[in-house]
């Protein structure tokens, strides 16, 4: 009975600590963390495929054009 008891008010105590515990993030600032986080990721996305198709294709495209009517 005696363990039972020192369990429960062990139990109790974690209770009372998890919800007066006033630190930590809430679910809205979360959200908007990873909501900025994707917009982020999107627009960097974004600007490598902009670079890429308006810069390395083509130069790779031109090159291959070359290659192939070489006249040597």
């Amino acid at each position: 009975m005696k363990k039972m008891m020192e369990k429960l008010v062990g139990i109790k105590i974690k209770i009372v600590t998890v919800l007066t515990d006033q630190s930590g993030e809430g679910s809205i600032s979360k959200a908007i963390s990873i909501l900025t986080a994707v917009v982020l990721g999107s627009l960097l996305l974004m600007g490598l495929y902009q670079l890429i198709e308006t810069t390395v294709l083509p130069e790779i495209q031109q090159r291959i054009i070359d290659m192939f009517n070489f006249q040597g």
